[in-house]
């Protein structure tokens, strides 16, 4: 796997994927600027070589040109990321863009416009990759967040690099830590999964079954496994036509011999609100009208020691509604216990949507080994699938 250090950017152009598909407010400010900086490694290394550097991303979804989506919005922040003034083109393609690249000097940065002003980044047109493929001598992917989808800049481009692309430091750095965990992890392995629905986890649940000695299953997932064993869950969130799902893995698990831990207590609330009454009891006897919104002190007790335990962490997904303060307390402590393992030498991957934010609120982000910047394709790494964006790279 060869990466931006095997090469010598002196007097190159690097053409870089980025992911800098970060959150705007309401006046377009940058409201996160993770993942800009997660991309700073790869780009101070072209800039250090002495060479140049040009960036594409895509932000939000915008159907055809949409200012609201421009990256101009975002150049102030990675200028100051960068601690270089980043110069930008409001197109991605071009003559007007090749001669603004061939105008580049040695050290300086430049970022064009999004790319899905154009419909076919994501049709993964080879005529546009073509196009983009003309504004850099190195292809560089630092992508991860787009990985598992085969867009032009991201999967169709690097053809037009046959010995000339490489990954970025971001990139190899999340392809790393997923196959640690996936192969060559130290036991005991522990893999905590939650979030609302069985249906969207149930491929990484089988996929890494056979890999991890324990299977923390939290969320609103869990009792969909709960009501399948007879319990009563009262309004709890569940996957009815699930239910046979649930005790298939089950009964995987165990021929397995892979623990699974659910739900011994839970917080229930008579309503979906950080305003509702509240009553800790067990979670397979929650009252009707009642909903469990997050894991019960015995639960976190539990998960406490399981994970103490554990030399290997994988973490995707709450353990209850932690957008409420009411209902964080799992999720929180869940946190306090891999900071711990962490710190005590175990190997902790924390990485979707829900658990990055959740270590990001509860100020655990430096307490792992590592943050995974993209949901969606550590998902599709988690499953077992090959991602086009990587496999695009090792051809």
């Amino acid at each position: 796997m060869k990466t931006v250090n095997n090469f010598n950017f002196k007097d190159k152009a690097a053409i870089i994927r980025v992911d800098f598909n970060v959150p705007l407010d309401d006046k377009f400010q940058v409201t996160d600027a993770t993942r800009i900086q997660s991309a700073k490694a790869t780009i101070d290394k072209v800039l250090a070589d002495g060479g140049k550097v040009v960036l594409m991303s895509h932000l939000g979804r915008p159907k055809g040109v949409d200012e609201r989506y421009s990256l101009k919005h975002i150049l102030s922040t990675v200028s100051k990321v960068l601690g270089v003034k980043v110069k930008f083109i409001d197109d991605c393609i071009g003559d007007k863009v090749e001669q603004e690249v061939s105008n580049l000097k040695n050290g300086e940065v430049l970022l064009l416009e999004n790319l899905r002003f154009y419909p076919e980044e994501k049709a993964g047109d080879i005529a546009f990759a073509e196009k983009l493929s003309k504004l850099g001598d190195i292809y560089v992917n630092d992508a991860f967040g787009t990985a598992h989808r085969a867009h032009a800049s991201t999967a169709i481009i690097a053809q037009f690099f046959p010995n000339e692309k490489c990954f970025g430091l971001l990139l190899a750095k999340e392809i790393e830590s997923i196959n640690y965990v996936l192969n060559n992890s130290v036991k005991p392995v522990t893999a905590i999964i939650g979030g609302a629905k069985v249906s969207s986890k149930i491929e990484v649940i089988n996929n890494i079954m056979d890999k991890v000695d324990n299977i923390i299953i939290g969320g609103g997932m869990a009792f969909t496994f709960i009501k399948a064993q007879g319990g009563n869950i009262g309004n709890s969130l569940v996957e009815d036509d699930k239910l046979a799902l649930a005790l298939d893995i089950l009964a995987k698990a165990k021929a397995n011999k892979t623990r699974i831990h659910l739900p011994i207590d839970v917080v229930a609330a008579d309503s979906f609100s950080n305003d509702a009454n509240t009553l800790i009891i067990e979670s397979n006897d929650i009252p009707d009208g009642w909903m469990g919104l997050d894991s019960g002190p015995k639960t976190n007790i539990g998960n406490t020691f399981v994970i103490a335990g554990s030399k290997t962490i994988l973490w995707n997904g709450p353990l209850g509604v932690f957008e409420f303060p009411k209902f964080a307390k799992g999720t929180k402590e869940l946190g306090y216990a891999i900071a711990d393992a962490t710190a005590e030498g175990a190997f902790s991957l924390v990485g979707g949507g829900d658990s990055v934010a959740a270590v990001k609120q509860f100020g655990f982000a430096d307490k792992v080994s590592y943050v995974s910047t993209g949901g969606g394709a550590m998902l599709e790494m988690l499953e077992g699938k090959k991602l086009p964006g990587i496999e695009a790279m090792l051809k």
